[in-house]
């Protein structure tokens, strides 16, 4: 027995941040499966993975050579390969395209510069690759964005198609005569309004008109794929839910219409939820009552489940008589999966971790719904404190974290995620909440935050804990919230516009919503327009939602985590909320970690945030965590009228 966050645990934070790998894009080749795997033991470096029929896997990359791009600064697609086997992928260093064939080191294709790309596809006709490209050269303006053609010989880049401010997927017909894309404009994101084009590509590889298929301003189109016999297939939300369509004799229509989500908020390139098998039909994972399935479409509409173990599926790759995907449950870290389509066996070929967790030591989720303020439902799942070894003192209830995610139209799920079993291995609870704007729940869940960004978020997380307080399963005088980039935003103006919290932990979160708007990277510099007001039109509610101006309100301890080199979220607005809560008197640490952007992707930091968060949270509220911790320099902790 020892008090809730005091107990031993099975992982620490040094295995963590040295044994996880973040999984990426995956993509297959006859019988194999390449993925994109992140290693934060090797600072960060992103490495492809081949992993053929037998099992047998291999690096296609060596050091120093890292596949990222920095295309709209989050990334996704930074490789691609061709029937051969060649492989072409962007290293993060110079953001050049690199080929790598299997009998040599990487070559450079694209010339030094101020161009990045991204989700490229082999257009092997014409001996190029088509991409997405954006352009820097500007210094000072906005990136440029274009689709272009590459000569994988001598590296010349062609411009297809240009003047819209985004573009992703371009996808070849089976026949290389047409090409299909999305594109997007300011002040829309690729989840709010985007659209497909195609258009023909003669001998020479130069497009010829382009035709509006789908899409507008008010619906969002995802992943578009042909058919082995030459039709278009996208996802559309047109009916309020991302469901599939197709082109067929010149119209578009639903394949299989249901309350599920067959799409996903294009934060990254990359992305992909379907694919066709051998005889045509589609193979495809969506996601419903916050948990993903796994399904076979046949081409008259017939829809049959394929029952697998696994709750959280993403990135579906359909290969000759295979299908490959990321895929994780309440028991299994996510891991690259590998199902036969013909009997439906299921062979992990890697984990995100090697760390074993016995099933005593698993908290598993419990999906829970509950009332929000405006009068709808939220959702989250909740994990209870676990460890087979120990349990708390009698009729105590633990400290209870709240977590509120990224995006913020993003989504949690209930995979075996052990940085959370870090929490709940030592005796403290965890909601994760999927508050009112997150996907997965159709278009008009995603709509909840429209303008409201800071108020429907706080309302849903505060109405997650108050849930768990009334139910009797945490101590409501222990509640802290935590929560990265976005949920960093929901998390100080939780701490702000809220009393219900005792603490916090911001992980490069926004305070100033003026300065993100006046300061961040292109692909989202007009995200705020939908979530608060136009800028700077609308500059009173920027104010107003900012928890920086409103410091004197504060009366939570704070914790706040940031990477020197974020472009997303710039230290400024770290720096400017720490002095804030400081001269406020409030219980205060702040840790800035050089080489870091946004998102800790080294394994020093990524273990020394963990046990500053722990060791913050047990000075606040009042247990001492087992094991040898560094301490952080927490300012005004112990002073009359603050915790400690």
């Amino acid at each position: 027995m020892a008090p809730f966050g005091a107990w031993p645990s099975p992982l620490q934070a040094a295995q963590l941040a040295a044994g996880n790998v973040r999984f990426g894009q995956l993509a297959v080749l006859g019988d194999a499966v390449l993925w994109s795997e992140g290693r934060p033991r090797e600072g960060g470096r992103n490495v492809v993975v081949e992993c053929d029929g037998a099992g047998r896997c291999h690096d296609r990359i060596a050091k120093p050579f890292d596949a990222r791009t920095r295309v709209h600064e989050y990334g996704g697609g930074a490789f691609v390969v061709a029937d051969d086997g060649t492989l072409f992928f962007s290293h993060d260093a110079d953001q050049r395209l690199y080929r790598a064939r299997r009998d040599g080191a990487p070559e450079a294709v694209t010339a030094p510069g101020a161009h990045r790309f991204a989700d490229a596809i082999v257009d092997s006709v014409r001996g190029r690759l088509v991409a997405v490209r954006e352009d820097h050269t500007r210094a000072g303006a906005e990136a440029v964005a274009a689709l272009v053609g590459i000569d994988i010989v001598s590296g010349a880049e062609h411009v297809l198609a240009s003047g819209h401010d985004f573009y992703s997927s371009p996808r070849l017909s089976p026949d290389g005569a047409r090409l299909a894309w999305l594109c997007w404009d300011h002040p829309r994101m690729p989840w709010q309004g985007s659209d497909l084009w195609v258009a023909a590509v003669d001998g020479a590889g130069v497009l010829g008109p382009p035709r509006h298929v789908a899409g507008g301003e008010r619906e969002s189109i995802f992943q578009p794929e042909w058919s082995p016999t030459g039709e278009l297939h996208f996802v559309s939300d047109r009916s309020g839910w991302w469901n599939l369509h197709r082109e067929r004799n010149g119209r578009v229509e639903p394949i299989h219409a249901a309350a599920a989500e067959f799409g996903q908020p294009q934060w990254v390139f990359g992305l992909s939820m379907y694919g066709f098998d051998s005889n045509g039909s589609i193979v495809c994972c969506f996601q419903q009552g916050g948990r993903s399935h796994m399904a076979r479409l046949d081409a008259d509409g017939t829809s049959t489940r394929c029952e697998t173990r696994f709750s959280s599926i993403q990135g579906l790759r359909v290969g000759a008589g295979f299908v490959a995907f990321l895929g994780g449950s309440p028991t299994q870290v996510e891991a690259v999966v590998r199902r036969d389509l013909a009997t439906g066996r299921e062979t992990i070929l890697a984990q995100s971790s090697d760390l074993g967790l016995a099933a005593g030591d698993v908290s598993v989720a419990e999906a829970i719904s509950f009332p929000s303020a405006d009068g709808g439902v939220a959702h989250a799942f909740f994990y209870p404190p676990t460890n087979a070894a120990w349990t708390g003192p009698p009729g105590a209830r633990p400290p209870l974290i709240v977590m509120s995610h990224g995006g913020p139209t993003s989504a949690t799920g209930s995979e075996l995620k052990l940085a959370l079993q870090y929490w709940t291995s030592r005796g403290l609870a965890i909601v994760d909440v999927n508050y009112g704007g997150s996907s997965g729940y159709g278009r008009a869940y995603r709509e909840r935050l429209d303008g409201q960004w800071g108020v429907v978020d706080v309302d849903d997380v505060v109405a997650a804990a108050r849930f768990l307080v009334a139910r009797g399963d945490v101590d409501g005088e222990r509640v802290a919230i935590r929560g990265g980039s976005a949920g960093g935003f929901t998390t100080l103006a939780a701490l702000t516009f809220r009393t219900f919290f005792k603490a916090g932990a911001s992980h490069f979160g926004v305070s100033d919503l003026a300065a993100l708007a006046r300061d961040t990277h292109k692909f989202e510099s007009r995200y705020l327009d939908s979530l608060v007001g136009p800028w700077p039109e609308r500059a009173d509610l920027y104010r107003a939602r900012s928890p920086i101006h409103f410091a004197e309100q504060l009366s939570s301890a704070l914790i706040l985590f940031q990477g020197a080199d974020d472009k997303a979220v710039p230290p400024s607005q770290a720096e400017t909320m720490h002095a804030a809560v400081r001269a406020r008197g409030l219980p205060v640490a702040y840790l800035l970690f050089a080489g870091e952007q946004h998102g800790f992707r080294r394994a020093e930091t990524i273990h020394r945030a963990f046990e500053a968060e722990l060791y913050f949270y047990g000075r606040i509220f009042g247990f001492a965590p087992a094991g040898d911790i560094e301490p952080v320099e927490i300012e005004n902790l112990g002073l009359p009228g603050t915790a400690g």
